[in-house]
């Protein structure tokens, strides 16, 4: 930085050293050196700014001291006037868009000579001196551009060179621009110095003619007498060799053709790397030599010239002058005829057309060229044009559309460097309706390239003032604008700001279809950042008052609704549906000016509320039913009837003996009772005696209703205390029969598996004694299940019942219980043993 600095501080000094003695610098800062131009490049150029406004310009100055080797005063007098002349001639003949424009007239001194023109960044002979020492090539002599201090043929670059590499379009827009120059000059003077050193490039990219210190006025005469080249003149007195038109060499006489000539010259030197096709060296006899073979140069270089142009640039080289195009002939040659071009050359002259046509020019016109004119043009010709014109309100709405491409197709750099200081003007100055809207319209566009921090600061406002608008179609773009750029903008601004704004404007345009529209595309794509308070109280009744008899309406309102369905956090509740919103959609179903779209998009969301609904009521319904027909419901009467309530007192079975006895399976009884029968009167086998035989008789019964398995409940112990009580932690195994079912209660007590059925039987001395029923035991074995628990209660007494009941929660170890009808049958089996007759009491005798 501190070295850019210090280099511009120093070129600013040489350049106010150079003007020290001229009043020019009391108008004008100058800057750094930008080229040279004029014969033999006398002519150096600086940056330079007007002081009372700043307007950029450039500065020509001519040191005198540079004529000091011509040792004859009166040739130092004969450089200073013809230089003056040239000024005087450039103010007299103006014409803006072809010839250089002098902005301050010339200033002489003592030391030098200087006027102000309009800002220019090379001469043409700079730029071809570049492109012939890139070239590549070595010639016979050097490339000649209107200096004579290149005397190498190594082809070093000269210190005037000047880095530029011209486009297609620029040549092409560049050399129409001088030949409509000369046409311009023709019906008043010949230029008579055609030549890359007088055709200056500005700061647009546009070609001017300059180097007006040899015209000569044209007469009556068709041929004007002319001074031909001369070693006796200095060299920086006389037009350039290398372009001079054979008859004015050979014949001293010239008219427009010898213009035509000068100019063929310049186009083969552009397309042949900067090399003229004549390298004098400022010397007659050279020139002459050289004109002898043009015919071949001609042809040799002739190629490297666009296909179009090869004809008529020939034609142009012509020794017969009387074969040579007139300028307008040149002008509608192919090459020439491109729209595009002459788009750009229409800007030159936009002030001199009316109001319509310049509106024409920038919406339309301008707007359909850009995509095919190179974007270095876009930048250096176009741009610094529309910026100025964006600020005359007449025009500022139709400019923007040009402008608005601009922005979309360029990178972000060149939009923050170049663009975005002018289009802080508009957005902070005052604006006319058509300039707002266009403005929304794009504002998309716009944000895409803008940084952050100027978002926020200077388009949003933008934006949000636009609601405040009493014009409808700012009201509408700036709706539109918000469905564009809501990614841009944070919650808060949308929940505070637009969603009021937006009922604002329908309230104040109900009827308006394009704002309703709007509307409800911005609603659509706000949606999701609205809180669910503000879609109830807000969105819902407004889109509920909204006049639902276009198709398109009831299209939007219908995706809207489909949105909300979709999530449950926006609170849409079933009633809500039913009783609001399906009664103002189902008689659209039958609008006839849907189409098959939308049409459909509005039957599946009336569909998504109908399933919604279906599916909340069917639960609401099964939970009701379920209600009903619950256990709490018949719960006073179950308490009545079921024993899980019931409380017995705990009893004791006297001299009852308990004994533990292993489970066996199903296979093991088998095994064990095989031996034989044991049906009345059969011998018992073995200790196992007491088990039931069954699988050996039934062989239909199942081998699950054998097996011993883990009861289902658990019986308390009786105390410790009572005579006979069962040890502490000994629990009652129980029978599990699989194909017996008890509704109701989960007790069961079937005897288990292998004991013998007993039956109370009243003695004659009124005991009671229990006996083996085996009557009662077979029928109820004979059906394939074992007696259940209504069977079984009965054979206990009611007291034991009540016990049974009151412990039947009562945790108990598994490994030490005993099952009650063990207890029960070991007991009575020992009783029975001391009865020598034990069968004596089925026939009641003693």
């Amino acid at each position: 930085m501190f070295s850019k600095l210090k280099s511009g501080t120093s070129s600013v000094s040489q350049g106010a050293q150079v003007l020290s003695t001229n009043n020019i610098l009391n108008l004008f800062e100058v800057g750094k050196f930008v080229c040279s131009a004029g014969p033999e490049l006398i002519w150096k150029v600086y940056e330079g700014f007007r002081k009372p406004d700043g307007k950029e310009v450039s500065i020509f100055v001519f040191e005198k001291k540079l004529a000091d080797k011509l040792h004859k005063p009166r040739r130092k007098e004969t450089v200073t006037e013809i230089l003056k002349k040239s000024v005087h001639y450039l103010e007299m003949l103006r014409q803006p868009k072809l010839i250089l424009k002098v902005v301050h007239s010339v200033e002489d001194c003592n030391d030098t000579l200087a006027f102000a023109a309009e800002p220019v960044i090379a001469s043409l002979a700079n730029i071809l001196a570049y492109q012939a020492s890139v070239g590549g090539r070595t010639v016979n002599g050097p490339p000649s551009t209107g200096a004579s201090i290149i005397t190498t043929t190594a082809m070093p670059r000269p210190a005037h060179a000047r880095e530029y590499n011209f486009l297609d379009f620029e040549i092409k827009y560049g050399i129409r621009q001088i030949a409509e120059a000369l046409d311009f000059l023709s019906p008043q003077v010949h230029h008579h110095n055609v030549c890359p050193s007088s055709i200056l490039v500005t700061k647009t990219g546009t070609w001017k003619l300059s180097g007006l210190e040899f015209i000569v006025q044209t007469e009556a005469r068709e041929r004007i007498t002319c001074t031909p080249w001369t070693s006796r003149l200095p060299k920086m007195a006389q037009p350039d060799l290398d372009y001079i038109a054979p008859e004015v060499q050979l014949s001293s006489y010239c008219s427009s053709h010898s213009d035509m000539y000068s100019l063929g010259m310049v186009i083969f030197a552009i397309f042949n790397n900067g090399r003229p096709l004549i390298q004098a060296n400022h010397s007659s006899s050279t020139y002459m030599k050289q004109l002898d073979v043009l015919e071949n140069q001609i042809h040799n270089v002739l190629p490297k010239l666009p296909a179009q142009l090869q004809e008529m640039a020939t034609k142009m080289l012509s020794k017969d002058v009387d074969a040579r195009p007139f300028v307008k002939n040149l002008l509608h040659t192919p090459y020439f005829c491109d729209r595009f071009v002459e788009t750009i050359q229409t800007l030159d002259i936009i002030n001199m057309k009316d109001l319509v046509q310049k509106c024409q020019f920038y919406k339309i016109t301008l707007k359909e060229s850009l995509p095919f004119i190179p974007k270095k043009i876009w930048y250096q010709r176009v741009w610094p044009f529309l910026q100025h014109e964006m600020l005359k309100p007449d025009v500022s709405a139709a400019v923007l559309h040009p402008v608005i491409f601009l922005i979309q197709e360029s990178s972000l750099e060149d939009y923050e460097t170049l663009m975005l200081p002018a289009m802080s003007k508009i957005f902070n100055g005052p604006k006319h309706v058509p300039v707002q809207v266009i403005l929304l319209e794009n504002l998309h566009v716009i944000l895409e390239k803008t940084p952050r921090d100027d978002i926020r600061k200077e388009v949003l406002p933008l934006l949000y003032t636009a609601f405040d608008f009493s014009d409808i179609e700012v009201q509408s773009a700036a709706v539109l604008a918000v469905t564009n750029v809501s990614q841009y903008m944070d919650d808060t601004a949308i929940r505070r700001m637009v969603l009021p704004k937006l009922k604002m404007v329908y309230e104040t345009n109900p009827n308006d279809l394009k704002i309703v529209l709007n509307i409800l595309a911005c609603l659509e794509i706000i949606l999701h950042r609205l809180e669910k308070q503000q879609i109830i109280e807000d969105v819902l009744p407004l889109i509920w008052i909204v006049n639902q008899t276009d198709p398109e309406v009831i299209a939007r309102i219908a995706v809207i609704y489909s949105m909300i369905l979709r999530d449950k956090k926006y609170g849409l509740s079933v009633n809500m549906i039913a009783t609001k919103i399906m009664p103002t959609l189902i008689p659209h179903t039958m609008n006839p000016g849907l189409n098959l779209e939308q049409f459909q998009t509005l039957i599946e969301v009336l569909q998504d509320m109908l399933e919604q609904i279906d599916r909340n009521q069917r639960n609401k319904l099964k939970l009701d039913t379920i209600s009903m027909q619950s256990p709490d419901r018949h719960r006073p009467l179950r308490h009545l009837y079921s024993s899980d309530n019931m409380h017995a007192q705990n009893f004791n079975i006297p001299n009852l003996k308990i004994e533990t006895r292993k489970t066996s399976s199903a296979e093991d009884m088998v095994r064990k009772n095989s031996a034989g029968s044991w049906w009345f009167g059969g011998s018992p086998s073995g200790s196992d005696s007491n088990f039931l035989r069954v699988v050996s008789s039934f062989p239909n019964r199942r081998l699950s209703d054998n097996m011993l398995n883990t009861p289902k409940i658990r019986v308390a112990p009786s105390c410790a205390s009572s005579p006979g009580s069962t040890p502490v932690g000994t629990g009652l195994p129980i029978r599990r029969h699989s194909n017996v079912e008890r509704r109701g209660s989960t007790i069961n007590l079937s005897p288990p598996s292998g004991y013998q059925y007993f039956r109370p039987i009243n003695g004659h001395d009124g005991s009671t004694l229990s006996v083996p029923s085996s009557t009662y035991l077979a029928r109820s074995m004979i059906g394939g299940s074992m007696p259940n628990t209504s069977s079984s209660v009965p054979y206990l007494l009611s007291s034991s019942m009540n016990s049974i009941r009151s412990r039947r929660q009562s945790t108990c170890s598994q490994n030490s219980s005993t099952g009650i009808l063990q207890q029960l049958g070991s007991g009575v089996v020992k009783q029975l043993s001391t009865l020598q007759n034990p069968y004596q009491l089925f026939s009641g005798n003693k």
